[in-house]
C-alpha cells in the first residue's frame, strides 16, 4: 500500500485523479491540497499548503495538478521532503526541469514529469518520431478546453522536441513569419486552440512530395489519462533520477 498525496486536488484532473486513486487496492490517498479548499475523495483530508499536508501526513508518493504558477514550488518541497512526485501540471521549461532534477538527486527520489497521461499518446509521439526521419516539414495542431492556462500544451511541445531529436531527423525550419503560422518549436511550427467543449486533441502532420501524413490521437474525457496517472503512481518509488514523458515508464 502507497500513501499519495495530491495537489490541485480541487481541480478538474486533481479531483477526479484523487478519485481514482482513492478507488485502488495498493494506492491509499492520505492528503489533498488546493489553496481553494473543498476538495474531497475518500477520508482524505484538504489542506491549503503542501507545508501543512507534510506537517501532518507521510506521503509516500505525490501527484502533483496544481496551477502552472504554483507546481515548481510544490514540486520542490515534496522532493526536499523525499516524496517520489509525479508531475502533471504542464508550464516547466528546461531550466525548471534542470532545477526540480537536481533536487531530486539531492534527495535520492523518483521525479516523473508527463506532459500527457494518455495511454494513445505515446505511440502518437513515437510514430511522429519515426516519420520525422522521411519529412522536412512538419506542424501541430493541438485543441484544448477554453479554461487550460498554457498554450501550446506541454503534449505539443513535448511532440516537437522528439520530432527533432529522433536519430536521423530530417526536420528543419520551415519559411515564412506571419504571426498566424504559429509558434516555432524545435523546427516544429504548433498551432494552439482552445474551446468550449474540447478535452485533449493533437493533430501532427508532415508534408512531402505531393503528399500528407497526418497522425492524430483524441482524448474525449479525462477518464482517458487515469491508466497512466497509476501506472506513474505506481512507479515513480522505484525511479532513480528524473524521468520525463510517460513512454519511458512503458519500455
Amino acid at each position: 500500500m502507497t500513501d499519495v498525496l495530491v495537489t490541485g486536488a480541487a481541480g478538474k484532473m486533481g479531483g477526479l485523479s484523487a478519485a481514482t486513486i482513492a478507488a485502488q487496492d495498493d494506492l491509499r490517498l492520505v492528503a489533498l491540497v488546493d489553496p481553494k479548499g473543498g476538495a474531497s475523495a475518500g477520508d482524505a483530508p484538504c489542506f491549503a499548503t503542501v507545508e501543512q499536508a507534510l506537517a501532518l501526513t507521510s506521503p509516500e508518493a505525490a501527484l502533483e495538478f496544481s496551477l502552472p504558477e504554483a507546481v515548481f514550488d510544490n514540486t520542490k518541497l515534496l522532493l526536499a521532503a523525499g516524496v517520489p512526485t509525479v508531475v502533471g501540471t504542464t508550464g516547466l521549461d528546461d531550466a525548471a526541469v534542470e532545477e526540480l532534477s537536481a533536487a531530486a538527486r539531492a534527495t535520492g527520489v523518483g521525479l516523473v514529469i508527463v506532459p500527457n497521461f494518455a495511454l494513445g499518446a505515446v505511440p502518437l509521439m513515437r510514430f511522429a518520431g519515426e516519420a520525422a526521419k522521411y519529412y522536412e516539414h512538419a506542424e501541430v495542431i493541438e485543441m484544448h478546453e477554453s479554461g487550460k492556462l498554457d498554450a501550446p500544451s506541454g503534449t505539443s511541445l513535448r511532440t516537437a522536441r522528439l520530432m527533432a531529436e529522433a536519430p536521423g531527423s530530417a526536420l528543419r525550419d520551415a519559411p515564412g513569419e506571419q504571426p498566424s503560422r504559429g509558434l516555432a518549436a524545435d523546427h516544429v511550427r504548433i498551432h494552439s486552440v482552445r474551446l468550449p467543449g474540447v478535452v485533449a486533441h493533437q493533430e501532427v502532420l508532415f508534408g512531402g512530395d505531393d503528399e500528407v501524413l497526418a497522425l492524430r490521437h483524441d482524448s474525449l474525457s479525462r477518464r482517458s489519462f487515469m491508466s497512466g496517472v497509476l501506472l506513474a503512481l505506481r512507479r515513480v518509488s522505484s525511479i532513480e533520477g528524473t524521468v520525463v514523458g510517460l513512454e519511458n515508464l512503458l519500455d
